[in-house]
């Protein structure tokens, strides 16, 4: 599937979607505070990300978005490299004088 097939996928799933809520077009315009020209082309699949968004909100929808791009956690090498950095003993070469009283 190219750029094109996807992008014409995804707005007709955000259409699909808004006719399952049983709203028109201008409803999602007024709810989102855009124009129904933006709605109908985002369900061409040409809108801008912001558009894309408010929509998906509108439509209760946005609790999707973690599905469409996950959470990328630490990689186990970028965990490693990042623990090699840290201490992991004490020097014993600072010293406090007598009369200091430690800060904690």
């Amino acid at each position: 599937m190219n750029v094109n097939e996807m992008v014409a996928e995804l707005g007709t799933r955000l259409k699909q979607a808004r006719l399952n809520s049983d709203l028109t077009q201008e409803a999602i315009a007024e709810k989102t505070g855009l124009s129904r020209k933006a709605i109908i082309n985002a369900e061409k699949g040409n809108a801008q990300l912001k558009t894309l968004v408010s929509i998906l909100i509108a439509l209760g929808l946005e609790k999707h978005l973690d599905n469409f791009i996950p959470i990328v956690s630490a990689s186990p090498l970028q965990i490693a490299k990042s623990q090699r950095s840290l201490k992991k003993r004490a020097s014993g070469k600072t010293q406090l004088d007598q009369d200091e009283t430690p800060s904690w």
